[in-house]
Order: structure tokens, then C-alpha cells, then sequence
């Protein structure tokens, strides 16, 4: 029996790539519009869109890497996320008000949108700890085991098959990243800021399992709900404020922020600027395409942090982690190609 485009979005969804922390835990992608012709102006946005899209994801990494830095940030998680949801919150009460009108808000209880919003808090807290112990290539090249966790998930929870090619080509992706992982927490590379701790290592693969579980709920709230990812992300982004509110006083160390500098507020701000970008674009790509169009750009982003990452830590490219590298992405890419070609 074929696909209908229902269950064709949510395969696209799992193949984005999970390309960014931020990206990845407010727009989980699965519920993407099928491949639809755009108008002759439509073009031109789309494009602008990608363009925006992409420098906001590949520089939200990198602006989030330079304030974990600050060894006092690393240990104020909680207050930082809390921070970026409430402008999230914000950005998208303002582009679904009725002059903008980018969706229709629809309002959902705080009960039954707690449990969505905490597993939120876990995969954001925890993705941004493995982006301030890690190495940006490692950090990135670890995202995508998202793929093969949401897999087993939905084999486990809602008795979800892929098909076995599919599932062959997560396996170099695996493979991959123990390789990266192995290279990037040597002596020689950890040793510096810009290396991989095994704290960093740890946070990256418990984020990768919060992660999954909250893209598997999210596919779970989009059919008990009838939302869409921007309705149910405005409506669970206030509630998440409100449980760090009561989670910041025994996690962070709130003095922190009285010695923060004027150029550090700076950065954080910046920050917050590049996740509206994100998200306000993001919305815009799915509107104007399909999973096939939407998918590539997350693999593009993918590679292109992963190479800016290289030359942000400065590490010798002579051991084997560009191999770990290139089986983790090409497995990825290899998934993705034929998860749609089981949908044709």
C-alpha cells in the first residue's frame, strides 16, 4: 500500500538531520508539507529564506560555543535556555498576530503541555552542555545519531518499521561517530577549550536520547492535538519559562550574571537575535517547500558547520577523525536518499 503524505511527512521529519540544538529542539520537523509548486515571487523568498536560515543556524552554534567559553556561563544552563524559549515565546506571539499572521495561534492547557515542555528543557539543556564540553565537530557530528535514537524509539514505542536498507545505512553512521569520538577526546585534543572532555561526550549522548524522545512526543501532541510545530511550540515555549523558573535556583549559579560584561551581554544577545532568525525563517522554508528541499538544507548546514568547526578549533587534521566524518555524514545522506526512495 503506498505512503499516504501523512506518513510521508513524518519520515521526512525524522531525515532533517538534526542539525542544531536550537533548530532541532524548537522545530522538530515532522509534519513538512509535500513538494508543491511555488508562484513566480515565491522563489526568490524561498531562497532568502534558506540563505537567512542557514547563516542564523551555522552562527547560533558558534555564538553559543564563544559564551560557553566563560567557564561561569557553562554552569548557568538552565537560565541561559530559559532565556532563548522566552525570546522564542515572544518572536512567535508576534508573527502570529493578526498583521503578520504567519500561523493561527491555538490555545492548549498548561497541564497537557508540561510533559511536552519538559522533555523540551532536557534536550535543550543538555544539547547546549554538549556544545560547551565538546568540540563543535564532534558536537555536530554527534547530532546526527538523533536519527538512528528516533528510529529505535519509534520501533519501541509506537511499533514503527524502517526499511532494511534504511536501517544499513545507520550503521557507518554509528560507526562514524565513535570514531569522532575516539580521536576527538584524546589527550592532544581535549586539552584545549576547543577539544572534547568526557563530560562533553556524555552530555552529548544523553542529549541524543532526551532529544529523540521529545521529537517522538512531539509526533504523539501533533495527533492528539491537531497542531502545527509553531502552534505547539508557542504554546509549550511560556511553560518551559515557567518550570526553569522553579529549576534555576537549585541548578545554576545565578551570581554569575551580576559580573556578566557589557561586550558578554552583548554575545547573549546576539544569540537570542540568531534564534529568531532561525525559527521566523524555518517557518518560512517549510511553507515555501517540500521534505526533499527542506532535508538537503539541513545536510548542507550539517557539513558546512562541521567545516567551519575544523578551523574554529584549530586540531590537526592527520588522525582519523575526518574518516569518522565522513561515515557518519555520508551514512546520514545515504539514509535520507533511501528513505525517500521507499516513499515513491
Amino acid at each position: 500500500m503506498a505512503a499516504t503524505d501523512e506518513e510521508k511527512a513524518d519520515i521526512a521529519g525524522e531525515m532533517e538531520g538534526e542539525a542544531v540544538s536550537e533548530e532541532q529542539a524548537f522545530l522538530p520537523q515532522d509534519e513538512q508539507p509535500s513538494e508543491k509548486p511555488r508562484a513566480p515571487g515565491a522563489t526568490r523568498r524561498y531562497w532568502f529564506s534558506v540563505a537567512i536560515n542557514t547563516a542564523a543556524a551555522v552562527g547560533l552554534v558558534f555564538v553559543n560555543k564563544q559564551i560557553f567559553e566563560d567557564q561561569a556561563l557553562r554552569h548557568a544552563q538552565v537560565t541561559f535556555a530559559a532565556l532563548h524559549f522566552a525570546i522564542t515565546a515572544g518572536t512567535l506571539y508576534v508573527v502570529s498576530m493578526p498583521a503578520i499572521n504567519m500561523f493561527q495561534r491555538k490555545r492548549l492547557g498548561v497541564i497537557q503541555m508540561l510533559p511536552l515542555a519538559i522533555a523540551m528543557i532536557l534536550s535543550v539543556v543538555l544539547t547546549n552542555a554538549s556544545l560547551a564540553y565538546s568540540s563543535i565537530q564532534f558536537y555536530q557530528v554527534a547530532r546526527v545519531l538523533v536519527t538512528p535514537c528516533v528510529a529505535l524509539l519509534d520501533f519501541v514505542v509506537l511499533k514503527k518499521r524502517i526499511p532494511a536498507m534504511a536501517a544499513l545505512t545507520l550503521v557507518p553512521v554509528c560507526v562514524g561517530v565513535a570514531v569522532v569520538s575516539y580521536f576527538d577526546t584524546s589527550a592532544g585534543a581535549a586539552s584545549t577549550t576547543r577539544g572534547t572532555s568526557p563530560l562533553g561526550v556524555m552530555f552529548a549522548f544523553i542529549s541524543l536520547f532526551a532529544t529523540a524522545s521529545y521529537t517522538v512526543m512531539i509526533k504523539q501532541y501533533h495527533q492528539i492535538t491537531g497542531c502545527e510545530s509553531a502552534q505547539l511550540l508557542l504554546s509549550q515555549s511560556p511553560v518551559s519559562v515557567l518550570v526553569m523558573l522553579y529549576i534555576i535556583p537549585f541548578s545554576d549559579d545565578v551570581t554569575v550574571w551580576h559580573t556578566i560584561s557589557i561586550s558578554t551581554w552583548g554575545v547573549i544577545m546576539l544569540s537570542g537575535v540568531l534564534a529568531c532568525l532561525l525559527h521566523v525563517s524555518q517557518f518560512l522554508i517549510i511553507d515555501g517547500a517540500g521534505p526533499v528541499a527542506s532535508t538537503v538544507v539541513g545536510h548542507f548546514k550539517t557539513c558546512l558547520i562541521i567545516t567551519i568547526g575544523w578551523f574554529h578549533s584549530q586540531l590537526p587534521l592527520k588522525d582519523g577523525s575526518m574518516v569518522g566524518i565522513l561515515l557518519a555524514v555520508g551514512g546520514i545522506i545515504a539514509y535520507s536518499m533511501v528513505s525517500m526512495e521507499a516513499q515513491k
